[in-house]
């Protein structure tokens, strides 16, 4: 066989240069001493070993290979390559190969790959029949992926498949469709006096608060009065008030000079009841209140929980644990 160059040739208007025929004479050369080892191996030829000769018995014996154009091959894979990407690909474009080129394929049976875990150490096991992890030696405990089912199971499984679409074919359910993809809906409603619709909006609270001090509105988003510069303290009044949820100041607000001090736990920052001295205990912790003790800072406080709502859902939990016992 001859080997293939690696030069590529002229074409006709371009200058042939002293590279170009060096190219030529190399290839000439190339030639020359593919023939010659050609027939030198045609004359000594060396003898077969033996696992070629039981290579070529094996495959000569085996009656399910079957003999494929290489072409027809090529052309399948071709074909998948373009509906994968979305390519182009002609007959040109692949490797030039003899018509009557051949190779062997084998059709094998699907087989189920099955895997069994050591039901010590739920590791899965190798090959062999022994545990990598402990060394247990795979019993009948030891599970199966996919598990054996019998003929009886198998029967009854297709059987329950069948009657479940039999059953969605007779009485197909209504899937609702909640997707609107990126579209916003909005509730509208004509005018009464014409023009614009109305569009309906989600009704928020709005808050004002007044300075304490000349009574001037705060600006909407700023903690400074615009009129005499005073910082929005807890003392401002808040419209509407919300006293029960926010009973030591609002939040971002600063502590003002009539505000009650209030102070929290240094563990579990629980608030200390209004007016504790020194010394008395963590309603959670049993932390006592010291000098250390920090003031709390404005925040949102839960409520107090009701005490008759609670003896009554206790009253509840018991009547039916007296059930459960009986």
């Amino acid at each position: 066989m001859s080997q293939p160059g690696t030069g590529t040739t002229s074409m006709p208007g371009q200058d042939v240069d002293g590279k170009g025929i060096g190219r030529v004479i190399s290839k000439v050369k190339n030639a020359f001493k593919s023939d010659k080892r050609e027939a030198a191996a045609s004359s000594t030829q060396l003898p077969s070993s033996p696992r070629d000769d039981t290579r070529s018995d094996a495959s000569q014996g085996s009656t399910s290979a079957s003999a494929v154009p290489k072409l027809k091959i090529l052309e399948e894979r071709a074909k998948k390559m373009g509906e994968k990407f979305g390519l182009v690909i002609e007959s040109s474009d692949l490797l030039s190969h003899s018509p009557n080129e051949t190779v062997l394929r084998v059709d094998k049976p699907i087989r189920m790959r099955v895997r069994r875990n050591c039901h010590r150490c739920n590791t899965t096991f190798t090959t062999g029949n022994e545990c990598t992890m402990c060394q247990h030696v795979r019993c009948e405990k030891c599970p199966r992926h996919p598990p054996k089912e019998g003929e009886a199971g198998y029967l009854a499984h297709l059987a329950q498949l069948e009657a479940e679409l039999k059953a969605n074919k007779e009485n197909p359910p209504i899937v609702p469709d909640y997707f609107w993809g990126d579209e916003r809906i909005e509730l509208k409603r004509p005018s009464k006096t014409g023009g614009q619709d109305l569009v309906h909006r989600k009704p928020r609270q709005r808050v004002r608060r007044t300075c304490h001090e000349c009574q001037t509105l705060f600006a909407t988003g700023s903690r400074k009065c615009e009129n005499c510069n005073h910082v929005r303290c807890t003392d401002c009044p808040r419209d509407p008030p919300k006293k029960d949820k926010y009973p030591f100041g609002y939040p971002g607000d600063a502590f003002g000079p009539d505000s009650d001090a209030r102070f929290e736990c240094h563990s579990c920052e629980v608030v200390y009841p209004a007016g504790a001295e020194d010394g008395t205990p963590c309603i959670m912790c049993g932390l006592e209140k010291s000098v250390e003790s920090p003031r709390a800072l404005p925040r949102k406080v839960q409520p107090a929980p009701d005490l008759e709502v609670l003896s009554r859902l206790q009253a509840r939990l018991d009547g039916l644990k007296a059930k459960d016992s009986t």
